[in-house]
């Protein structure tokens, strides 16, 4: 395997589920009926191999095939359903494939799910102990970490508590600091990290960041692109059990966000006979399905139907993200391009050359008024949904989730005093 720490080769994992008849009770005939039946049906299954109506067959994945490398940060993207949780699992040794095989070199520390490995009847001392023990760990090595364990995870207070009466958050914040810290070869994480609040899931993508610097490997699951943009380097894309790519972290997101269904990026309104009203809002993103690059350009189209004269409109709109908070307001009014003052349709494009919103998820607030003072006619809010993304830049060092909202164009100048 050389430097190849993970090989997975024509993976695939079968569930038979089971279908609710829906008689609600049984007669004393049909329970007669059902145990003749029974004593007939090993004769009936050589003549045919009917398929039980009662049970189905359903692969949760199906040849995946993949490899990663000693110090790789990898990511594992898809749709609920898509077989994320049931790979880690598998990789994870907590359940067996029912075809192909998977070779595994170092030790592994797996965080799936809330409370994994823990005792519930032990407490958090005991169990930070026995989770060491279980990876390997000397008496030795476990108490040299062991504060540190105690300090990132700020459950100082409850260390001889049995787990059982810790919180969701606790659990987890133990759990995922007993994983990071006792230093396995291989780091996996699913998305449990979304359990525990703001400031301690930065906390763990710092720690995984540090994981990945020090030559280990980190598997990492979450719906969160910008996370996982973050965080990996190297991608698969699943769907309905199997690869529908796989790469750079890049390409991966861009296929997972195009994936989807789109929600539209069209606003249709309504035309009114007593005053102006805004029939349509187009978002013109530099990449299908609402994807917008940061840097590149993007248009807003605006149409407006106008039923009667007036002195004039102004018209504005903002990018807002997903707490409604603004960050770019841009506005025009009739003193500047006059509009709006006889009856009829007018388009109004707003080109701008370079967005530098900061990656993540936004909608549009547009508003249509008489100039200043005058009436408002109309408010429309949350509509043409985009993603802004980033591509081709060292995310490594400056690209990172929380850094900031906005970007701007800059230039820097050294120059070296002479003595």
């Amino acid at each position: 395997m050389s430097d190849t720490v993970i090989r997975v080769e024509n993976l695939s994992k079968k569930y038979t589920l089971g279908h609710q008849k829906q008689e609600s009770y049984t007669t004393l005939r049909d329970s007669i009926a059902n145990s003749a039946k029974g004593l007939l049906k090993p004769f009936q299954r050589r003549k045919s191999q009917a398929v039980d109506p009662d049970f189905e067959e359903f692969w949760a994945l199906n040849n995946v095939s993949f490899d990663i490398k000693q110090g790789d940060r990898f990511g594992i993207i898809g749709r609920n359903g898509a077989g994320k949780s049931t790979l880690l699992k598998i990789l994870s040794r907590i359940t067996e494939p029912t075809k192909g095989s998977i070779r595994i070199k170092g030790r592994v520390a797996s965080l799936l799910e809330v409370g994994t490995g823990f005792h519930p009847e032990l407490t958090g001392r005991e169990n930070i102990s026995l989770n060491g023990a279980i990876l390997g760990m000397s008496k030795t090595d476990i108490d040299r970490k062991f504060d540190e364990i105690v300090a990132f995870a700020e459950v100082e207070k409850f260390l001889d508590t049995p787990v059982k009466r810790y919180s969701s958050g606790m659990y987890v914040r133990l759990a995922f600091a007993v994983a990071a810290h006792l230093e396995p070869e291989i780091l996996i994480v699913d998305e449990v990290l979304a359990v525990g609040d703001v400031q301690f899931q930065k906390k763990c993508l710092g720690k995984m960041e540090e994981v990945g610097r020090e030559g280990r490997t980190v598997l990492f699951v979450s719906h969160n692109m910008q996370a996982i943009s973050t965080l990996t380097q190297k991608c698969i894309l699943l769907a309905h059990g199997t690869t529908i790519f796989q790469g750079t972290t890049e390409l991966a997101i861009e296929k997972y966000l195009q994936e989807d269904t789109p929600k539209s990026s069209i606003y249709h309104g309504t035309a009114s006979d007593k005053k102006p009203k805004i029939t349509r809002i187009e978002l013109r993103t530099s990449l299908e399905n609402n994807i917008q690059v940061n840097g590149e350009t993007v248009e807003v189209y605006f149409e407006i139907h106008t039923p009667i004269k007036i002195r004039g409109a102004c018209l504005s709109f903002q990018f807002v993200n997903s707490s409604q908070q603004p960050y770019l307001h841009i506005w025009t009014d009739d003193s500047e391009r006059p509009m709006c003052r006889e009856p009829g349709i007018f388009q109004v494009i707003c080109k701008i050359p370079k967005l530098r919103l900061y990656m993540g998820n936004y909608t549009v607030n547009a508003y249509l008024a008489e100039p200043p003072g005058g009436e408002l006619f109309e408010s429309i809010e949350q509509v043409c949904p985009f993603e802004v993304v980033m591509y081709g830049v060292n995310r490594e060092f400056g690209w990172k989730q929380g850094t900031c909202s906005y970007l701007e164009e800059f230039e820097w100048n050294v120059q070296k005093s002479v003595n």
